[in-house]
């Protein structure tokens, strides 16, 4: 199954006439994940011809004004349109305290349920994926997400015809790991099965490099990671607590990434982008720029 995620927004802290605030927006089943709400991300959405009330959970990395500042008018317009789930906000430590200070700073024309939880490691179990924060280190707390979709177990259908297994639900026990007995005879699950690997996609913001980067991207698909500097700034990242594209790259390498897409990305830039993108493909090859509205399939 193919996961959707659509780049709603690229920019560092100031945007630019091509880049908005930050925004990730990941869809599967039926979850649509928002990473980061930065300013004017609603508006993003309409860009993108998106749906924002089909957001089921936002997951904020951390809380400074280029990651936040859209919430207020995305609450604002989930209200307005009845929005009638429960929305949950995950965070770091602070999310409790400036969820409802987010919510005191205007009248809404309507209530809507808001849960707001302060995270740390694997917090959300569900029956398909799972999804891990990692603290990571900013001028504030500040975290790493990596959603995991779980391995499943597949039939072989060719082995399938050949034992001439009508359709059944011992085909149904099969699939769960249960050996079955057909004709007499003992038919093991793990004859007739393979596993298929789940995917891995991991969102790095904001940071400076520390072992947990490494950790948060171990063996993704897809590593979405800032790059907010390249090396010949790298005094300025250090000293910001951000990353350089070679920083990236090298977490990319070393955790073993197949695809890495770099955001992020400071004004500073904007007439040679490419000098981050060339940065990064000398270590880590399979890297792209990621652009507003991007769309992809992992």
């Amino acid at each position: 199954m193919k996961i959707p995620i659509v780049f709603l927004g690229t920019s560092q802290a100031i945007p630019t006439a091509r880049r908005n605030h930050t925004a990730v927006l990941l869809s599967y089943k039926e979850e649509t994940l928002l990473i980061d709400c930065g300013e004017g991300t609603q508006r993003q959405f309409r860009k993108a011809k998106l749906n924002p009330c089909k957001i089921s959970r936002i997951l904020i990395t951390h809380w400074h004004g280029d990651h936040i500042l859209g919430l207020p008018g995305l609450l604002q317009t989930l209200a307005l349109n009845s929005y009638n789930k429960t929305l949950n906000i995950y965070g770091p430590r602070g999310t409790k305290r400036f969820v409802p200070l987010i919510q005191s700073m205007f009248v809404f024309q309507d209530k809507i349920k808001i849960n707001a939880e302060e995270i740390n490691g694997r917090f959300l179990e569900a029956k398909d994926f799972y999804i891990e924060a990692f603290p990571l280190q900013h001028g504030a707390p500040c975290n790493a997400y990596s959603f995991v979709e779980k391995d499943k177990i597949r039939l072989d259908k060719k082995k399938l015809e050949k034992l001439k297994l009508p359709s059944s639900p011992l085909i149904g026990e099969l699939q769960k790991g249960k050996d079955i007995k057909f004709n007499k005879k003992t038919i093991k699950s793990k004859d007739v099965t393979y596993k298929e690997k789940g995917k891995k996609i991991t969102i790095i913001l904001d940071t400076e490099l520390t072992d947990n980067c490494y950790k948060a991207a171990e063996n993704a698909d897809l590593l979405i990671a800032e790059a907010t500097y390249s090396e010949q700034d790298k005094e300025l990242a250090k000293e910001n607590k951000h990353l350089t594209a070679s920083q990236a790259a090298e977490i990319a390498k070393k955790a073993k990434v197949k695809k890495l897409i770099l955001t992020h990305i400071s004004q500073r830039y904007q007439s040679n982008e490419k000098i981050l993108l060339e940065e990064a493909r000398k270590i880590f090859k399979n890297t792209e720029l990621s652009e507003d509205l991007m769309k992809i399939e992992i």
